[in-house]
């Protein structure tokens, strides 16, 4: 079969599989072998031939066989890197320049995701929930030689892993701005792949992010269940890794505990440190509010602000910073407008949306962050299989408050716990109804616990 009877295959598969489909998986194939019922085709990658074998080989044996060539099996090999292929060349110069000790600038494409000028070291408050993840950054960002590769920092949503990232970075370009740093999404990064594949620049970007120094991804959990996008991350960071050039990753839970994510990268994200960025305590969420206090001090020159409120906002706003934050803000912005002292009574008629939200029936998730920085044990490590006493122990606490102070049935319950089966729940719990009959200590923590949770 020629190359042009393989153009009118083609043409008959764009009907059959998308247009969509055929521009990022069909067209950049080259047919290189026809005969003994085998059809050959070159790809750009490994992966990315699995993919189209995987999904579309069905369809290009089906309209070969109705060309009348039909084949028993389809192959695929990776297209060979010659001299004469332009993007191997400049691939190979690049190469010869980092050989010779030379650098070239870097190029417009290497451009990451926009920073947050604010979010810096010195804008981090620091307190016992993040310390760890702050210390990990802070050595990150001196830019030399660390121990640990990958930093992997995870935690729910505004407990601060965006802010150490941009900060990282910061740090990073006024320290050493001869290294080359990139800071981007998993969905900037999945992006850009899709894009290099349509464009037939799979190369270029291969070479573009093993170029740099430090590589930062957020948000990495978007990547599971992306089988082209883990492949092409996994020989990413192995490359890097390779080369001893340091990456740092956040996702939104730790990598044992995402879905879809495939076992060797799992076991890649846990190689190097990870670190958990506690929900914040009091004391924590009192120093955040502080801090902000000195900014808006300047800023809205003349307002008052009455003892107690933030010690009050501290003690309602738990769901996450960015909530505390804002809700600051619109107080002051809100006594600037009306002219009035930030006393409770303006934080009531303020705040009433955000104050009845925090008010909100009680739930599984607040059970377990509770009661595992009470005890000083992991979350992650809470709902996973470890049977340690230690960590058994809050597990059951846990367990026994989520009964008695949720409407969540058994079973329910079991699956917040790592998907454990309604009867270790309720082993859990006659355990610790034991232990609070025979030990005051016990007894003492889970009223305690109960206070907590219902203030």
């Amino acid at each position: 079969m020629t190359n042009d009877a393989w153009g009118q295959v083609r043409e008959e598969l764009i009907k059959r599989v998308g247009e969509n489909n055929y521009t990022t998986w069909i067209e950049p194939l080259r047919l290189s072998h026809l005969k003994n019922g085998v059809a050959r085709f070159e790809v750009p990658t490994t992966f990315f031939g699995d993919w189209v074998s995987r999904n579309f080989s069905d369809h290009i044996r089906g309209q070969l066989a109705v060309a009348g060539a039909p084949v028993d099996r389809v192959e695929f090999t990776v297209a060979a890197q010659t001299a004469a292929n332009p993007t191997a060349a400049k691939s190979a110069q690049r190469s010869a320049q980092k050989m010779n000790g030379t650098r070239e600038a870097i190029p417009d494409e290497l451009t990451g995701a926009q920073l947050e000028t604010r979010f810096t070291f010195d804008s981090f408050v620091v307190g016992k929930p993040n310390e760890l993840a702050h210390a990990a950054a802070r050595r990150v960002a001196e830019g030399g030689p660390v121990t640990f590769n990958p930093l992997f920092l995870y935690g729910g949503v505004g407990l601060g892993k965006t802010h150490l990232m941009h900060a990282m970075v910061h740090e990073l370009k006024q320290s050493r701005p001869d290294l080359r740093v990139l800071y981007l999404s998993a969905e900037q990064f999945m992006y850009r792949f899709v894009q290099a594949l349509r464009d037939k620049q799979i190369m270029n970007f291969k070479e573009l992010f093993r170029s740099v120094d430090v590589l930062m991804v957020d948000d990495v959990q978007f990547i599971a269940g992306k089988d082209s996008t883990q492949e092409e991350f996994f020989h990413t960071f192995n490359a890097l890794v390779d080369n001893n050039k340091q990456i740092v990753l956040s996702a939104d839970r730790a990598p044992g505990e995402i879905k879809d994510l495939e076992e060797r990268i799992r076991s890649r994200l846990q190689s190097g440190l990870v670190v958990d960025l506690h929900p914040t305590d009091y004391e924590l969420r009192l120093g955040i509010l502080q801090a902000k206090l000195d900014h808006y001090a300047g800023q809205y020159r003349g307002l008052t602000l009455a003892p107690g409120v933030l010690e009050f906002l501290a003690h309602r706003i738990t769901t996450n910073v960015r909530v505390l934050e804002g809700a600051l803000m619109r107080l002051f912005a809100f006594a600037s407008l009306v002219g009035r002292e930030i006393n409770l009574d303006l934080v009531q008629e303020c705040l009433s949306d955000i104050l009845r939200s925090s008010d909100k029936r009680l739930t599984i998730e607040e059970i377990q962050r509770k009661v595992a920085e009470h005890y000083n044990v992991r979350l992650s490590d809470m709902i996973g299989p470890k049977r340690l006493r230690t960590i058994a122990r809050p597990r059951q606490v846990a367990m026994y408050l989520s009964k008695q102070m949720t409407s969540r049935s058994l079973p329910e319950i079991g699956r917040r716990f790592g998907g454990r089966d309604h009867t270790t729940i309720m082993h859990g719990i006659r355990k610790i109804e034991e232990l609070m009959a025979a030990d005051g200590q016990m007894a003492d923590d889970v009223q305690l616990l109960k206070r907590l949770l219902q203030s």
